[in-house]
This record gives structure tokens, sequence and C-alpha cells, in this order.
């Protein structure tokens, strides 16, 4: 540097200076000029347009949802139908595109939550209270260093915890209707280079809620039994640098109270119950080895335990069911990244992982799968255009004392590439997907229903989609329209083969689906006032092409799949006020072949929430269902209608 330079920039700093501070004496300006000037931390995001398909919930955004599980956030993309059993305790799943539950891949920090005894992950388990961001990509995510993992799902949907920037400590408690109680406490420290947080949350409730109930020989007003919940939550993560880690713990006891039979009066209850805990380790580290190679290591341990007992003393012809469910689960993984120069990089991956499986039901012995993944992908940039194309290895392998022996070993090679063009404030893409879901070990083994003989589910996904960015002045604008194509083969489904009251698993089935997604995101700021406006669309047509001597079921629609869904949210944030206004349709869904008239009414769920920030202390009222639509996502399981939580929170 120059003395002119120098001395320019000297004189630069005390007019700065002066104009900051107008009363600051002439000694004390140039007092300050070689002093040390702490600034707050400040993290910088480049708007990178992704080749693959993505929609995200981040920040205040994402808390602003009248929200509380992950199910509660995802239920607002495009292309996802929710599976809800009804309550705060019911299973809720997620299934994209028409695609299943076991073909979506839930992330947390980029390591996969997995159960291989049935597949799906049960997303009421999990909090936003945690959570930086929520996102869904369809095809692959195509970040540097990526695992194996992440190549073989259908879709992928990662959950990014929050890092803290600073000590704190919150404490919210909560009030809920159907006798709800709960409350959370967070602390955060960052120290040195060191973050770290830990979060504990309990909840109890009987969600005794009421529900209406039509039939052909009644119409009255029931009230869900059994469906109490209680369980307690603790996590916490550390991070430096390229380290991070997380640990999560969650018991639980819940009710089970199966569907509204026949007529309210039936004599029987259902009295079944559940006891969970599902807990697990993990950390990763990403590094560099030189200027061009980028490595990460990723490692995880998993324990699963499930209780579910049932006895109904008054019925002498139901059998009493006390079956206890242990798994573990291991997996490592080491993915590397070369970067030959400005156009060409290649990423090279591998994992493997071991998953164990008892049980103390009839003739059922404990299971060990070998589960390991090899990826090479290639990515490629000239000026506007990016290609990325991968191939992926599978191979899987049991071992198992049952007499029937394990079934064989499972070798395949799956390919997908992926194209994008950058036009200006638009970006083209298109990619297509080949990739499978391997049999769980429930479908192989499970006592009397299980077939070792089951082939994997083929999956063929085609995407055509654009994406068009607006920055103007105040205003920020984003919108997205892909549309698709899915095949699956050799769908995985229980059929009754030996008679009503013997199930088996069987491969029997092709879907064809078709669809068209959209996402709208419009944001203006002015002064101290946001507005946002948020909306997704899907239109889809999910067809069963698997007999075409069937007139009954070929070429209809696939059960639960509805044509038509999309949802609208308005926030309005003046200071440190907000409101939120979400709007989610969902269309009518067939639920069965046996009679035409087996549908799933459509329904509109309106959520309202405010939200104020006043000094140490946020407090939120919110209205879910706030027309008290009567709904189900499957039927004879209603959901609660109109209900609402207060929640205050006091933050140091």
């Amino acid at each position: 540097m120059t003395a002119t330079s120098i001395w320019r920039l000297s004189v630069c700093s005390l007019v700065s200076m002066w104009i900051l501070n107008p009363r600051r004496s002439n000694a004390e300006n140039f007092a300050l000029v070689d002093s040390v000037i702490h600034l707050n931390e400040l993290e910088v995001s480049a708007n990178k347009h992704p080749i693959a398909t993505v929609q995200k919930l981040s920040g205040k955004e994402l808390q602003s949802f009248s929200a509380t599980s992950i199910a509660d956030a995802l239920k607002y993309f495009a292309g996802v139908q929710i599976k809800d059993f009804g309550g705060l305790g019911g299973l809720k799943t997620i299934n994209v595109r028409s695609l299943g539950a076991q073909h979506v891949g839930v992330y947390v920090d980029g390591i996969r939550i997995t159960n291989a005894q049935n597949g799906t992950v049960d997303l009421g388990k999990f909090s936003l209270s945690t959570l930086e961001s929520v996102s869904l990509y369809n095809a692959n995510k195509l970040d540097v260093c990526q695992s194996a993992s992440e190549y073989a799902s259908g879709a992928t949907v990662y959950l990014r915890t929050k890092k803290p920037l600073r000590d704190s400590l919150s404490v919210m408690a909560r009030y809920a209707s159907f006798h709800t109680y709960s409350g959370r406490i967070n602390a955060q420290i960052n120290r040195n280079g060191w973050a770290a947080f830990i979060d504990g949350e309990y909840v109890n409730s009987s969600a005794d809620y009421k529900f209406r109930y039509k039939s052909e020989y009644e119409d009255t007003i029931g009230i869900r039994r059994n469906s109490d919940i209680e369980y307690g939550r603790i996590e916490g993560a550390l991070y430096k640098k390229g380290f991070s880690s997380h640990i999560y713990c969650y018991l639980s006891e819940r009710g089970c109270p199966g569907g509204i039979v026949r007529r309210l009066s039936d004599k029987y209850t259902n009295v079944g119950r559940e006891w969970d805990k599902d807990c697990f380790i993990q950390a990763s580290y990403n590094g560099r080895f030189g200027k061009k190679t980028q490595f990460k290591a990723n490692a995880k341990y998993s324990f699963e335990y499930l209780r579910y007992c049932t006895d109904y003393p008054d019925n002498q012809n139901t059998a009493k069911v006390n079956n206890h469910y242990r798994q573990h689960d291991a997996y490592i993984a080491f993915s590397t990244a070369y970067t030959l120069n400005s156009i060409l990089s290649v990423n090279l991956g591998y994992d493997v992982r071991t998953s164990w499986l008892y049980a103390d039901i009839k003739k059922f012995q404990p299971i060990r799968r070998l589960d390991e993944k090899g990826v090479v992908a290639v990515n490629t940039t000239f000026h506007s255009v990016r290609a990325v194309g991968s191939l992926l290895y599978q191979h899987y392998k049991d071992y198992t004392t049952l007499e029937v022996g394990a079934a064989h070993p499972l070798n395949r090679f799956t390919p997908s590439v992926s194209l994008s063009y950058s036009l200006r404030n638009f970006t083209f893409k298109g990619w297509y997907k080949n990739i499978f879901r391997v049999p769980t070990l429930n479908d192989l083994y499970y006592t009397q229903a299980g077939n070792r003989n089951l082939k994997p589910e083929y999956t063929k996904q085609l995407d055509l989609g654009v994406e068009y960015f607006l920055n103007v002045a105040h205003w920020h604008a984003s919108m997205q329209v892909d549309i698709y194509q899915n095949r699956i083969e050799n769908r995985i489904v229980c059929l009754p083969l030996k008679g009503t009251y013997t199930w088996s698993m069987m491969n029997y089935g092709e879907t064809f689906c078709r669809g068209l997604n959209a996402n709208l995101s419009c944001r203006y700021s002015i002064g101290l006032l946001n507005l946002s406006v948020l909306g997704s669309f899907t239109w889809q047509r999910d067809l069963n092409r698997t007999d075409s001597n069937d007139t009954d079921t070929y070429n209809m629609p696939i059960c639960y799949s509805p044509a038509i869904s999309f949802g609208i949210t308005g926030i309005v944030a003046w200071k440190n006020y907000s409101i939120t206004i979400s709007d989610l349709h969902v269309g009518k869904r067939i639920w069965s072949y046996a009679d035409p008239d087996d549908i799933l009414k459509p329904y509109n769920n309106v959520d309202a929430k405010l939200s104020a920030d006043i000094g140490k202390f946020v407090a939120s009222f919110e209205i879910n269902d706030l027309f008290d639509v009567q709904y189900e996502h499957i039927p004879r399981y209603p959901m609660p209608g109109r209900n609402f939580r207060l929640s205050l929170t006091f933050s140091i």
C-alpha cells in the first residue's frame, strides 16, 4: 500500500468517526485511529440458483408458521402429502409426489435418520425449536462432498440446526387445547470458536378432542379416547469450524386410539399403548487437503426401542399383545471432492451401515443388515450451463438364523443426471433419476406376513422446471414451476393371499404419475414493515397401471393421492409484532377400490398466529383450524377441529 493510500484511508477513517459521533473531541478521534474495533458477527450468503428442485423455509418465516413439528411445516410444500393419524401423538409421515414414505430420506445436519424395521420416519418426534431451516429436495441436493446415502432417495428432507451466535438462555411455557401442557428450556453458548446448545422439552396431553361422526346409522358428536401422550425430548449440539456433532433422545408413552369403526356405541374401546425410546449421537467433520481437495467424514450410532401392548379384558376373542422391538444402527461415511479446474470437479463417497433388529414375537430371530453404498459424481460448469451426472452402487446383505434363511444379497447400480441453464433472472433445469428402495426388515421377515423373495421397488423420475428471481428496491420475488413424471415398478404391498386372516407381502403393482408443482415467494420490506406471501400448488394424476385386464382398478387414481392441493400464507410484521394466516386446501382422495363412494372429502384448513416480542418476552397465540372443519387424512381417524395454543418465552 502506498503512502498516499495510507493517508487517504486515515482521513476517511477520521471523517467517518466524526460523522458517527460529532461530539467527540479531536484528541479522542486521533486516539481511536490505532485502536481495535470489534464488530458483531455477520453471516453473508449468496443466492445461488440450485440445480435441483428445492423448497425451503428458514429463519423468521419458519417460526412464523403455526407449527410445532416438522410435519406441520412440510405440509405447505408443493407435492407433499402428510399422513397423520390424528392428535398430538398420532404417527406423521411424509409422501412426496406419491413415491411413498419409504422413498423419502430425512437428514439432520447431513446425516440420515434411519429405521431398518419399517423404513419410515415419524416426523412428529422432531421439533422446530432447534432448527434454522427445513428444506425439501427432489432428486439430489448436489452439494460438495455429499455422502453416498444422499443420492439414494427419491426425495430428501434436510433439517439444519441453528448454530449459536452468542450466549443465551430461554424458557418457554405453553398451554393448548385438549388439556395440553408443555415446557421447553434452551441454553446456548459461543466461546473461543466453540458453539453449543442444549434444548429440552416436556409435553403432556390427554388429546380428548371432540369430533363429528356420520354413518349410515347415526350422526353424533364423539370424543377421541385413548389418544393421550406424554413425552420428553432432549438434544444438544457442539460446533467448531468444520466439526459438528448432535445428540438426541426422545422418550414417550402414548395411547393408540385406533379407527372409528361402525357406531360410537360399540362395546369395545381400543386400549393399545405404546412406549418409545429413540436416541442417537452423530458427528461430522469437514476439512481440506490443499486448495483443490475437500473431504467430509460422518459417523452415527442410534438406538430405538418400541413396546406395544394391548389387552381387551372384556373381549375374550381378542388376543393379548405385549411385543418389544429393539434396533441398533451404526454408520460411518467418507466423501471427497476434487476440483480439477474452474469447469470440472469430481465427488466420491462411500458409506457403510449395519443394523440389528431384535423382537420377542413368536418365531422371530434377530436380524442384522449390512448396507454399503458408493457413488461417483461429476460436476461441470461452463458459463451459464451446469451439468451433474452420478452413478450410485448399493449392496445389501442380511444375516439371520431363521429356518427360512435370509433374503438373497442385493447389488444394484443406479444413475442420475441433472442439467441447468441460467439466463438473466431465469434458470431452466431438468433431471432424470433412477433409484430403488430395498424391502424393509418387516417386509422380508415379519412373522407370517414377511416374504424373503421380495424384489426392490424401482422408481424412475423425470423433471423439467424453470425458476425466476427478482430483486428490485424493496421487493424480492421468486417463482418455480416444475412438471414431472414418476413410474414405480414392483410396488411392495400387503395382500390376503392365504385367507382373510393371513396376509403376505408381495411385489404387486405399477403406478404412473404425471404432475405439476408451482411455488411463489414474494417479500416486501420498507422501514419497519415486512410483508411476505408464500404459495404452493400441486396438480398430479397418479394412476394404477398394474393389470390392464382389471377394469375396476386399472387407470384408477392411487389411494390417498389428491389431484389438486394448494397452500397460501401471508405474513405481516411491523417492529416486534407479526401476524400469520395460512390456508391449506387438499382435494378429494379415493381410499378404497371396493366402493367408488369411498372417498375422503376435500377440506380447507385455516390457521392464524399472532406474536409479539416485548423486551425479554415473546408471546404468541395460535388458532388452528379456525373454521372448525372436520376432516381426515386417514379414514376413520378424525383430526382435531378448532384448537388453540398460547405460548410465553422468556430469554436472557
